[in-house]
């Protein structure tokens, strides 16, 4: 990203409410596309099925990409997002497309450029950086919870790979979305500090449910303790609710967090057969309400929104302030599951020392002969017996 373009996207950020585009997979869907048109001549004789990856059609239908960042820069979208959602070696493993990440993310990059620069006015790239089909917070069997499909450095070289071809395809920013857990979040965050630390980080939590949790179990504020370090320009919560049901957690957020936040719902909650029905109108009045109310900065869609859910956000929001950010909060600041903050009420706080490879040799040992169920054993015993915080 040039810097002139990160001072246009500040400088519209503290001006008014910007606009995101909104969701991928309903049209392409729309489009009906066969299986022959996916692989195109290039992957014609793949030995996998590679219909619904949405990814692949930057390789193989360009047009057909470019036409849908057109629509929504047509809709009034200040930002556009890259179609790389699952253009991760671990994503595309399941179409067995790990050799073409690279010139996935490239050409993605590159088509969302293309088309965010014949406009005649300001417009921005999102590379979206979107979650992957592991977790490193939670185990895959239950009987097992320290059991790991792949380790924290993979996911991060996974991530590293789709960053650095987004960065050479001349994104503006990355859009680390639609986070479920923040540990991966973190791999993310490691990536993109590592070989593009000259782009703005754009983080984006998803709660599962009406608890305001991620998957993991992580509420908002949480959430956005464990990412602040990144320093983001932006932070927020999209996709799993819609907006009504998004309100509460973006409150929280829109408290707490000394940067820009953003909303993108999908349309409503989801119907019987998995599809959304709320109307451009209706997600249009509840983030018109946000805006008017000084929760957001930026707002947009995701699943089941299309260009006509854009250009009435886009009209809702014209010309309302940006939430005004506050000052950043003096107390330290930690969390796990929940928050925890020094305050002048806290007293005195409890520290663990037992989880420290160089402070006990029992530990150590630990670590060192991968019995990961015996130090989970060791850091919950200090827990137990009261302590606030682990080292």
């Amino acid at each position: 990203m040039t810097e002139s373009r990160v001072e246009q996207l500040r400088e519209i950020l503290d001006r008014r409410v910007a606009v995101l585009d909104g969701a991928w997979g309903v049209l392409l869907q729309a489009r009906g596309i066969a299986e022959e048109e996916w692989r195109g001549e290039r992957f014609r004789d793949h030995p996998r099925d590679v219909k619904g990856d949405p990814d692949l059609l930057n390789l193989t239908h360009p047009d057909v990409v470019r036409s849908i960042h057109q629509a929504y820069f047509a809709a009034g979208a200040d930002i556009t997002t890259t179609n790389t959602f699952t253009a991760t070696s671990i994503g595309q493993a399941d179409y067995a497309l790990e050799d073409a990440v690279y010139e996935m993310n490239l050409a993605g990059a590159r088509l969302a450029r293309a088309a965010a620069d014949e406009l005649d006015r300001p417009a921005f790239v999102a590379g979206s950086v979107g979650p992957l089909n592991v977790t490193l917070s939670l185990s895959p069997k239950v009987d097992d919870p320290t059991y790991r499909t792949h380790t924290f450095d993979e996911v991060a070289a996974a991530y590293a790979e789709q960053m650095e071809a987004l960065l050479q395809g001349g994104v503006d920013l990355l859009l680390i979305e639609t986070v479920f857990d923040t540990l991966n979040a973190k791999a993310a965050i490691a990536a993109a500090l590592d070989v593009a630390p000259e782009l703005p980080l754009w983080i984006s939590m998803t709660a599962v449910d009406l608890s305001g949790r991620t998957l993991a179990g992580q509420t908002a504020e949480a959430f956005a303790i464990a990412v602040e370090h990144a320093r983001p320009l932006i932070v927020g919560v999209n996709c799993s609710l819609g907006a009504a049901q998004m309100r509460p957690f973006v409150e929280e957020l829109a408290r707490i967090v000394p940067t820009h936040v953003s909303c993108h719902p999908n349309a409503g909650l989801p119907n019987a057969f998995g599809t959304h029905d709320e109307q451009p109108a209706d997600t249009s009045r509840l983030l018109r309400e946000f805006a008017e109310d000084g929760l957001v900065n930026v707002v947009g869609g995701c699943c089941g929104t299309t260009p006509e859910h854009t250009r009435a956000i886009a009209a809702a929001v014209r010309d309302l302030r940006p939430r005004r950010l506050p000052a950043p909060g003096r107390a330290p600041r930690l969390s796990g599951l929940e928050p925890f903050v020094f305050g002048p009420d806290t007293g005195f706080v409890v520290v663990g020392e037992r989880t420290n490879v160089t402070g006990s040799a029992r530990f150590r040992r630990m670590i060192e002969a991968d019995d990961y169920a015996g130090a989970l054993e060791v850091a919950l015993e200090q827990v137990r017996g009261g302590a606030n915080v682990l080292d």
